[in-house]
């Protein structure tokens, strides 16, 4: 069986398979999805990759799997590997949003596309010598737990300079949070943003006869709808609003960084200084923890918006909107026929994310999806070339058609949203682009660590029983210290 990766609900369903909807929340959570760097990544990377010959002139280097299933890379393909996007798993879906473009784009060049666990994992090609061309990853997590251990990125600031990307005309937010984790210089290309946005599901609006959301509506309105949408009616349950509390945290719609400056941009564990206890993050804290202790809101996981049919409002990423209108690209194959049932319940809607006062615009930080091109890229050259065309207007416009919302900042990619999705043909996606993704500040002289926020609302709120304020404080007084200290004795720096 195939490892599950992380469950950003805190939580799972056995009656669903991996490939199925809970598991599908691989944003966030405590677990890793994509594995820690391997004791040997720095020997791995001076160490030659075994070649044999295989493919005509080309040679190829095979790479052994925890599936046992045969898998090469030659040196005559461009080498692509994906993770931490959950469609990206799903066969064909490369191909289909944008890998038939790009190589139509590119027609001399080979390219292989792989997506992470089946069949290979980032320590099978660290074990193996081999380093993908390209990268497509989340820039915010895993930068520092899989790709900087393994000497994978470099400042590429140069090298988008003489190659001509320029990172004016993509998403600003997005931009700097690639430059957040880049320890003074920027390791990666924005392509996409998973955008997470509000669902509503109008059959329960309906129900109470409550005239449904509307792009921009702040927590406040939000919180008296959740008031009147948590019910009980016919022996069943419904939920008025359902938000995950570490996302919130984590993506927090102020731009909050959590790390105070060190003077340095690679600070030893025990200089590391965090802030969650300001007026900014009580802030945080005192709207979110209401909806939490909202009478019968009770928070389990936002995938229920599909699996009960009975949340008014919940808060998830964009994918899924897709997903919502069964187009086959975001479905699992084996899941189609359940998810085709489940969705019989749901009357679909899609707003902006709320906001945080009446004259607000800003939503998440940006959940982006970037690309990196490592040093050691035996196709250096042509890597960034690709680069190039993947956020250019052609490739930005055709991921947008596909339902992915562009880094690019174009009126014609957002025109085009979600064309090739029939089941998006009469549902109003304006949401997806209302308002500004949030910039990250303070990050200068940081050093990122994935810090266990979950705490403050799962654990201290949710299960302790603390006012969110006082588990502010412990969670920074005691568990983020206890956590960089462990993760320090044990050989990681995230």
């Amino acid at each position: 069986m195939r490892q599950a990766p992380r469950d950003e609900e805190g939580g799972s369903r056995s009656r669903l398979s991996r490939r199925k909807f809970v598991a599908a929340g691989a944003a966030a959570g405590t677990a890793a999805l994509t594995g820690t760097a391997a004791a040997t990544s720095a020997q791995a990377r001076m160490r030659p990759a075994a070649r044999s010959a295989s493919s005509g002139a080309s040679a190829c280097v095979q790479i052994p799997n925890r599936y046992n299933k045969p898998f090469e890379v030659c040196d005559d393909e461009l080498f692509v590997f994906m993770a931490n996007y959950k469609p990206f798993e799903n066969p064909g879906f490369f191909d289909a949003v944008i890998g038939d473009k790009l190589r139509a784009a590119f027609p001399g060049l080979k390219i292989k596309a792989v997506t992470w666990d089946f069949p290979i994992r980032y320590e099978d090609l660290d074990k193996a010598g081999v380093v993908p061309d390209i990268i497509l990853e989340d820039p915010r997590r895993r930068i520092d737990r899989d790709l900087e251990p393994r000497g994978w990125v470099r400042d590429l600031t140069d090298d988008l300079t003489s190659e001509g990307i320029d990172l004016g005309s993509l998403n600003p937010a997005a931009v700097e949070l690639v430059k957040s984790r880049s320890d003074g210089g920027v390791y990666g290309v924005p392509l996409f943003v998973d955008e997470y946005v509000l669902f509503h599901n109008k059959k329960i609006f309906d129900l109470r006869g409550v005239r449904a959301p509307a792009n921009g509506m702040t927590y406040d309105q939000a919180y008296r709808l959740a008031k009147k949408l948590t019910f009980e009616q016919e022996l069943v349950a419904y939920k008025g609003y359902l938000q995950h509390p570490d996302l919130y945290l984590e993506f927090n719609q102020l731009g909050l960084h959590p790390f105070l400056p060190t003077g340095s941009e690679n600070p030893a564990p025990e200089d590391i200084r965090v802030n969650i206890t300001s007026a900014g993050w009580n802030r945080l804290g005192d709207n979110l923890e209401r909806f939490l202790l909202l009478p019968h809101n009770i928070f389990t996981t936002v995938d229920d918006f599909l699996l009960t049919g009975h949340v008014a409002m919940a808060v998830d990423s964009l994918w899924k909107l897709s997903a919502y209108a069964l187009s086959p690209l975001y479905l699992p194959e084996d899941d189609a026929e359940e998810w085709r049932e489940l969705a019989k319940n749901i009357d679909l809607g899609v707003t902006s994310l709320p906001v945080l006062g009446g004259d607000a615009r800003s939503v998440y930080q940006p959940n982006t999806i970037a690309a990196f091109v490592p040093p050691q890229a035996g196709k250096r050259k042509q890597a960034l070339e690709v680069v190039k065309w993947l956020v250019s207007q052609e490739a930005q416009t055709e991921l947008a058609r596909n339902g992915m919302k562009p880094a690019l900042t174009s009126d014609a990619a957002r025109a085009a949203f979600g064309e090739a999705i029939p089941g998006l043909a009469g549902v109003d996606t304006s949401g997806v682009f209302w308002g500004d993704n949030a910039v990250v500040t303070g990050y200068e002289e940081t050093e990122y660590w994935d810090l266990p926020l979950y705490m403050v609302f799962r654990q201290h709120v949710l299960k302790d029983g603390l006012a969110v304020r006082s588990a502010l404080k412990v969670t920074e007084a005691k568990d983020i210290p206890a956590y960089i200290k462990a993760q320090a004795a044990s050989g990681k720096d995230w």
